[in-house]
């Protein structure tokens, strides 16, 4: 800018810093203000409906952000994260139902659905990450049809029966409220992980097999570890979620527990909220969530409400493929270097003649030139 022009380079540096920082603060005021909406969300609306939509809601918002974790910052599309959900709900289904647990102690029951999700993840991921891209996808797929295929079919899965949860004596209307808040937990853990993990050299390792995998590699990157790392703990939080999901609903069957339009919908709300940014998949899941929610109880026929949900995913992939938050931010970017051109134009046409300026008029100086040290364009 033109009030830039003479300052020092520390001070043009310090403000750019500043600029940072103040956006940084924005970002962290906006998380604040959401998680206190979420907080206070059951207590101001009481409806029974409201509130299961809002458990629902939170646990997308949990595995979203978890598989955008993975696949949003390494830019491997996952369509098999049913597996670490189904696997999360039947493990504790299967050890509730032979160790005899009821009641409340359920929930103790939740690290043993990390642990199972994280030791299936270690040789899915195996398996899967030593291929690339769209092999990737089809084996991530395969490997789901397995699981599923298992749920219906063997003994200890209940076959299609499936397994029923410990009942839970809460009062029927506040039965939501405490999955509510736990699910929320879930949700605000992974986000701050997410963020913490973006930030780190773990995070930067990520989005360079993302941009370029074989330049990774040759930098240094252990692209393999790197990733199986990183599909371990998305699996983990999945299966939490799974888990949770599972005591909440009372009962897991196997095309519920391994539902392939689980996957869709993870995989949709990530593509439209962001894919690969922090903010997005929170914002997919807060929006596309309720509103599936509200198209299944309004439409009677549940293949028309599949048939619409895909359909938005054929849409948001073909003209929103980068998402609602980088498209917001690159307008709100575009419209503030517009302000700043208007405002670095202003200055030039009123400016008193002096002797800095005069030599501006001088014949072979157009008075229009640009100045050094403008500024660059992103």
């Amino acid at each position: 800018m033109s009030q830039d022009i003479g300052q020092p380079a520390g001070a043009r540096r310090w403000r750019a810093g500043g600029a940072r920082l103040s956006r940084e603060t924005r970002g962290g005021i906006a998380a604040v203000l959401l998680l206190l909406i979420a907080i206070i969300f059951p207590l101001v609306i009481t409806d029974q409906v409201a509130t299961q939509i809002g458990v629902d809601t939170m646990l997308f918002v949990a595995a979203t952000v978890a598989w955008n974790l993975f696949s949003g910052f390494t830019g491997y599309i996952s369509l098999g994260a049913a597996v670490f959900f189904g696997t999360g709900a039947y493990t504790v289904g299967i050890a509730a139902q032979d160790w005899h647990i009821t009641g409340n102690m359920e929930f103790a029951l939740l690290p043993l659905a990390a642990l199972a999700a994280g030791v299936v993840a270690v040789p899915f991921g195996l398996i899967a990450l030593r291929v690339r891209r769209h092999t990737f996808v089809v084996i991530t797929i395969a490997i789901f049809f397995i699981f599923q295929l298992m749920a219906f079919n063997l003994h200890i899965t209940g076959g299609s029966v499936g397994i029923s949860a410990p009942f839970l004596t809460w009062a029927p209307e506040t039965f939501n409220i405490p999955f509510y808040y736990m699910a929320l937990a879930l949700a605000a853990g992974v986000a701050v992980l997410s963020w913490l993990i973006r930030g780190s050299r773990f995070g930067l390792q990520l989005r360079a097999i993302r941009d370029d995998e074989d330049r990774a590699r040759g930098l240094g990157v252990r692209a393999l570890r790197v990733k199986l790392v990183a599909f371990v703990i998305s699996g983990v939080v999945i299966g939490l979620v799974g888990a949770l999901w599972f005591f909440f609903i009372g009962q897991v069957l196997p095309q519920y527990g391994f539902d392939p339009l689980f996957d869709l919908s993870v995989a949709l709300m990530a593509f439209f909220g962001g894919f690969g940014t922090l903010w997005g998949p929170i914002l997919g899941a807060l929006i596309l969530e309720p509103g599936q929610q509200y198209l299944t109880l309004q439409v009677s026929n549940s293949y028309a409400s599949e048939l619409i949900w895909g359909s938005l995913f054929l849409l948001v992939i073909l003209f929103l493929p980068r998402g609602v938050v980088p498209m917001a931010g690159e307008k709100a970017m575009a419209w503030r270097a517009r302000r700043e051109r208007r405002r670095a134009g202003q200055p030039a046409a009123a400016r008193p003649a002096s002797a800095g300026t005069a030599d501006a008029a001088l014949p072979g100086r157009p008075t229009g030139a640009s100045t050094p040290g403008g500024r660059s364009t992103r």
